[in-house]
């Protein structure tokens, strides 16, 4: 007879594997189709808009690519090739999309887990110090973070450029292939999901502030930064947690400006020159390992909530696993 929390656990990995497969097929879809749909010739991209290629020659480029095929065959071998994980040949540089994504993806790994570990630290820090205190404080904090939230991506970079390379010049321009390149990118990525986070962690720390388990631990004699920092923060901490789908979209798409603004390599350059030159399977790529990415944290997601929060521990059924 079997187990009634291991076939609750089969059940949870089964609608989580299921729910991971639609998010991916989703968005290789609409990839797909908004690709398909803007106007042009892809063979004009594949030979460039000046080559002198005569029709016949245009034709066997088109069949060679499968785009003499109706639109749907085309969409079922994209299907087909994205199961295998093949993902193509591109149409500029002639190489398979995996092995130039391959390239691309660690400096883009290292400004993202970089910017999510300062986003997370300074949010938390200035919850901290701003949460229960005077109301003048949380006044400061709440004009800044608006402010940060409402700047774009590209005027922020732009100015810390102006302030920290060109006026300053404490910090490189461009990437230079050290640890200091990385400061301002990283800060341009990291401000605005600190702010977020911090909004949201503050209204949590506040309530959570109220609860009966922080009257405990002062009665307890504890400090009461230390109900903070200790007890309390955890619980904060849950709502942020939750935020992590859109901060992972808010790194990705911000990649894509910040490596343009600041010179570096990575997957948001290969991104928008694929766009313009509308190379076709390098966007899709992109889109798919995208979609993969965001269901990896999602996963990550809801192991941590477990660890943060250990009523979860105790819980019974898909929670208890």
């Amino acid at each position: 007879m079997k187990h009634p929390h291991a076939s609750a656990v089969v059940r949870a990995v089964a609608a989580r594997a299921g729910a991971a497969v639609l998010v991916v097929w989703g968005a290789a879809t609409c990839a797909f189709l908004a690709l398909h749909l803007i106007p042009g010739d892809p063979v004009a991209a594949i030979v460039g808009s000046h080559a002198l290629v005569g029709a016949e020659q245009r034709e066997e480029i088109r069949h060679h690519y499968g785009l003499d095929r109706s639109p749907l065959v085309q969409y079922g071998a994209y299907l087909r090739r994205l199961a295998t994980g093949e993902l193509g040949d591109s149409y500029q540089v002639q190489q398979p999309v995996s092995s130039l994504l391959a390239g691309q993806i660690g400096p883009t790994a290292q400004l993202a887990l970089w910017s999510s570990l300062v986003a997370v630290v300074l949010a938390a820090t200035v919850t901290v110090l701003t949460s229960g205190r005077s109301r003048w404080p949380r006044r400061v904090s709440s004009a800044v973070e608006l402010l940060v939230v409402s700047t774009p991506s590209f005027w922020l970079g732009i100015m810390l450029l102006t302030v920290f390379s060109f006026r300053l010049e404490w910090l490189p321009v461009s990437d230079s292939g050290d640890a200091r390149s990385l400061v301002l990118p990283v800060i341009t990525l990291a401000l605005p999901i600190a702010a977020v986070l911090t909004q949201v962690m503050r209204e949590g720390l506040l309530g959570a502030l109220e609860q009966p388990f922080s009257l405990t631990a002062r009665s307890r004699g504890l400090a009461e930064h230390t109900v903070r920092s200790r007890h309390a923060l955890r619980h904060a901490a849950l709502p942020a947690l939750t935020l992590t789908g859109w901060s992972t979209g808010t790194l990705l798409g911000g990649a894509v400006v910040v490596e343009n603004v600041f010179a570096r390599p990575g997957l948001g350059r290969i991104t928008l020159q694929a766009v313009s030159d509308r190379d076709l399977p390098v966007v899709q790529g992109v889109v798919a390992l995208s979609a993969v990415v965001f269901v990896l944290v999602g996963a990550v997601v809801e192991l941590l909530y477990v660890v943060v929060d250990p009523r979860l521990r105790r819980g019974t059924g898909v929670a208890a696993a």
